[in-house]
């Protein structure tokens, strides 16, 4: 996928979330068809996860095909030069023969030698010359029909790879076009909800997220390029940045960061779509801005578990998720989320991720 549509599927534009006012009454869960989009979505980010997959795969292994379609032309070109040598040294000998090769010519020399027996050994060994150098010859020929045959074979697998990283391209390609769209109109459905202060239910999706056993907080996305930190200044906020924001896709899968329960789901107000986590320890986790939900309130929830999809309700310029850690449910009493991660083992990365 170009750097073009890669921008246009995260979409990380310079995102500011104005926090204003206090943390929305939980909304009353509806069904919606906000349901079947959100788990069209998931499983278009899968597909799309898929298909970059094989297409990266798909590209090594075109490449690697080329660097040894490239190496084998450099031997074939080493082997004829070889060849070229090969055929003067046989030249040399036939017009040596030619020049002293008859019968009356070999009669004339045993006749006119101080040694005949060393005018037969010089023939003996010029024979035997011309028969390893005409094996040697062999050999090569042999040598270069073999390298021509693997030069072909390496060029026609090139070219099958290439044709299925094109194939593969526009897979992706359309994948990634039917995500945008359904992105879209997953949002379009969260923004309906929203202004009629009516949630859609969970959306049920088919896979939960996995950590590895024994890991006890992770970062709220997976993957993600950091936008507005903790106690930033902008003039969309009453007073300073009171979260971090995660810049990604709309629909992207959003996971809580530690196990705990869910005591709020609300929609509506400045942070749009929300959920509050409590954590043991006496700490809340928030995560705003979504465009849908994945579980319903007083639901317990497992470290890394997949609680809803990123979005841009409420009052947000752009899709990302805003992500709080709290010592109460509320708005105010946010401590810096990069820190408190940090502390437990987690850190977030300022680059792409």
């Amino acid at each position: 996928m170009g750097s073009t549509h890669r921008d246009r599927l995260l979409l990380v534009p310079a995102v500011l979330c104005a926090l204003l006012g206090t943390t929305a009454p939980a909304a009353t869960a509806s069904d919606g068809p906000g349901i079947g989009t959100g788990t069209e979505v998931a499983r278009l980010y899968d597909d799309a996860a898929k298909a970059t997959a094989a297409y990266e795969q798909g590209r090594r292994a075109a490449d690697a095909q080329r660097i040894q379609a490239v190496r084998l032309q450099g031997q074939l070109a080493g082997r004829r030069r070889e060849l070229s040598t090969i055929h003067d040294a046989i030249g040399g000998v036939a017009r040596e023969q030619y020049r002293t090769g008859s019968p009356l010519v070999l009669t004339a020399q045993l006749l006119l030698a101080d040694d005949p027996d060393e005018v037969m050994r010089g023939r003996r060994l010029a024979r035997q010359a011309e028969t390893a150098v005409n094996q040697l010859l062999g050999r090569a020929r042999q040598a270069e029909r073999r390298l021509t045959l693997a030069e072909r074979t390496a060029r026609a697998a090139r070219h099958a790879l290439d044709l299925r990283k094109a194939q593969l391209a526009r897979i992706k390609q359309s994948i990634a076009t039917k995500l945008e769209g359904a992105q879209w109109k997953l949002q379009g459905e969260a923004d309906r909800s929203v202004a009629a202060g009516r949630c859609a239910g969970a959306v049920r999706l088919e896979r939960r997220g996995e950590v590895p056993r024994g890991t006890a907080w992770v970062t709220p996305v997976e993957t993600y390029e950091l936008s507005a930190g903790f106690g930033s200044a902008g003039e969309r906020w009453a007073q300073r940045h009171t979260g971090q924001d995660f810049a990604v896709g709309i629909g992207a899968p959003v996971r809580s960061v530690g196990a705990g329960r869910v005591i709020s789901v609300s929609c509506g107000g400045g942070f749009g779509i929300e959920i509050v986590v409590q954590h043991p320890g006496g700490y809340y986790s928030q995560y705003a801005h979504l465009a849908a939900v994945t579980v319903d309130q007083g639901e317990q929830v497992l470290t890394g578990q997949w609680i809803g999809q990123a979005g841009t309700t409420g009052n947000s310029t752009g899709p990302h998720l805003h992500f709080e850690v709290r010592l109460t449910p509320y708005l105010g009493s946010g401590v810096d989320p990069a820190a408190w991660l940090r502390e437990r083992g987690v850190r977030l990365w300022r680059g792409s991720r």
